[in-house]
């Protein structure tokens, strides 16, 4: 079982060849197999870049003593004819070190930073002109990263409508599903819930059945808004109202239907009485030891949540469900942005230079790339059997995050879920249909400002705790109105205390910011 977990854990986490200089097959021509390019290491010819990444928490990263020797960095110059000189930086420092380093001595080739060009990292570098322009090399020399990335994604490493970044981005920015005890549910003989109403009916039905949480909450709403995303008045996103770009929870008739289920969730026992503070590990806990019927969560996780329950409950069944769907068509919960991690390009480097590292970056997208970087090496990680890959998955959680490691070296590719890897599990195909099928057709569209709102920084009260939680000022009021403490018909107040302790300057700010188009993205609903 432990062996299977590692198997399982691994796919949680993430998710015709063009030459560089000194390879020997050109573009147009067929990838180069593992080592073909420059055998055990990069050769004279090869391309040489400095690079900062992100460790991304990784602690095969952080422990390694020496990572220009790592075998996968060196399997990746030979696949690549490169020499690439990487600093690691470790993610929880990175919005902090980068800045410094890019306005020092050392300023390397290409960096890594969370999010797109106007990412709090970056900290105005593109707007300062430290970084190059790609709409031209990548039109000449990266075919595939312009066929591949989606449109949203290259918009969020634009600025002023020039390309400044290659991101790594998100197919389906809808990741979070809900999730269902179907050997349960096929207890109260009841189908899957496609409204709020059935919903209700399928919780109560659980709750019959001794369910403890029918409902698994979650503090401060998170990976708990099922009720607020079939209503379209998720906590932390914005919209146009009257001319204004305010806070969805403006709108007070469907917030107060939101509030009005979820106060009938707990007076019914539908939820735990303390819903409010429920924390992740008690979330997780009760989840994995068979106490809830039905939660939120990554679509990703399935087969994770598939093995711990059944460890409590033998011949338990988890799946991931349609969102039950709100009075007017909407439901599922809040899309994230589309770019995950971007890379930019020193504007002193050289045009050959240049080229060369577009042209890296657009390998990244062959099969040989994806071969690579989801397997790892033939006779060592994996075989072919019949034409067939057989792939040594970790079996503990060293190798677990050697696998890690290498997939973090996959700068540019889709993050969504490493389908060649799922494809090889028992119920990979579940994962990969949730995400495909179900997901595909659910989620909440948005107003996104890239960067954040000068005034959430002078609010903070009334900021949303991106990516999924509402302000504090509206979790404590929508808390005391559940719980019944203020009359949830008091909302038209709570939207009042919001304009007057700061929440105008919030909202003149954003609509400002959508009127001039000024680092603004419209992501619409599903």
């Amino acid at each position: 079982m432990k062996k299977w977990w590692y198997a399982i854990l691994t796919m949680i986490v993430t998710l015709a060849g063009c030459s560089l200089p000194g390879m020997t097959h050109s573009p147009g021509t067929s990838e180069s197999s593992p080592g073909q390019a420059a055998g055990s290491g990069a050769s004279s010819g090869a391309l040489s870049f400095s690079i900062v990444l992100s460790t991304g928490s990784n602690p095969y990263a952080a422990k390694s003593p020496d990572i220009q020797q790592d075998k996968w960095v060196k399997q990746l110059e030979a696949l690549t004819n490169t020499d690439l000189q990487i600093t690691m930086l470790p993610l929880k420092d990175i919005d902090k070190r980068l800045p410094v380093l890019l306005t020092g001595d050392d300023f390397p080739d290409v960096i890594q930073t969370v999010g797109g060009a106007s990412s709090a990292a970056m900290a105005g570098t593109v707007e300062a002109g430290l970084f190059m322009p790609l709409d031209d090399l990548l039109r000449e020399y990266a075919p595939r990263l312009l066929a591949r990335i989606p449109r949203e994604a290259w918009q969020e490493t634009s600025y002023h409508g020039k390309i400044y970044g290659i991101p790594a981005w998100l197919d389906n920015p809808s990741r979070r599903g809900t999730y269902i005890r179907t050997d349960l549910l096929k207890k109260t003989g009841l189908p899957a819930p496609k409204t709020v109403d059935d919903f209700l009916n399928v919780l109560r039905a659980f709750k019959k059945l001794g369910v403890e949480n029918p409902y698994q909450m979650r503090e401060n709403f998170k990976y708990a808004d099922i009720v607020f995303g079939a209503y379209d008045v998720l906590g932390y996103q914005f919209e146009l109202q009257n001319g204004e770009v305010v806070p969805k929870f403006f709108d007070e008739k469907r917030m107060t239907q939101a509030l009005s289920v979820y106060k009938t969730m707990l007076d019914e026992g539908l939820i735990a009485k303390n819903f409010a503070t429920v924390s992740i590990s008690e979330y997780s806990r009760n989840i994995n030891s068979g106490k809830s019927g039905i939660w939120t969560a990554n679509a990703a996780g399935l087969l994770e949540f598939r093995t711990k329950v059944r460890e409590s409950v033998p011949g338990a069944e988890v799946d991931v469900i349609p969102s039950p769907m709100g009075p007017e068509g909407s439901k599922g919960y809040g899309l994230y942005s589309s770019v995950i991690n971007s890379y930019f390009i020193n504007k002193h480097v050289s045009k050959e230079k240049a080229v060369g590292i577009v042209r890296f970056f657009d390998w990244m997208l062959t099969d040989e790339a994806e071969r690579y970087f989801s397997f790892g090496i033939p006779g060592d990680t994996y075989t072919i059997e019949n034409g067939n890959i057989k792939y040594r998955f970790p079996q503990n959680r060293e190798q677990q995050d050697e696998q890690g490691f290498r997939e973090l070296l996959w700068l540019t590719h889709d993050l969504t879920i490493n389908r060649q890897r799922m494809k090889l599990l028992p119920g990979g195909g579940d994962v990969i249909h949730a995400i495909d099928s179900t997901l595909a057709k659910e989620g909440l569209g948005n107003i996104v400002f890239v960067p954040e709102l000068e005034s959430f920084g002078i609010y903070p009260e009334l900021a949303p705790n991106n990516p999924n939680q509402p302000p504090p000022l509206i979790v404590d009021h929508m808390v005391r109105m559940i719980y019944g403490k203020e009359p949830i018909s008091d909302w038209p107040k709570v939207i009042r205390e919001y304009r007057d302790r700061g929440g105008d300057a919030i909202i003149r700010e954003a609509t400002q910011r959508y009127r001039a188009r000024e680092g603004v993205l419209v992501l619409p609903s599903r």
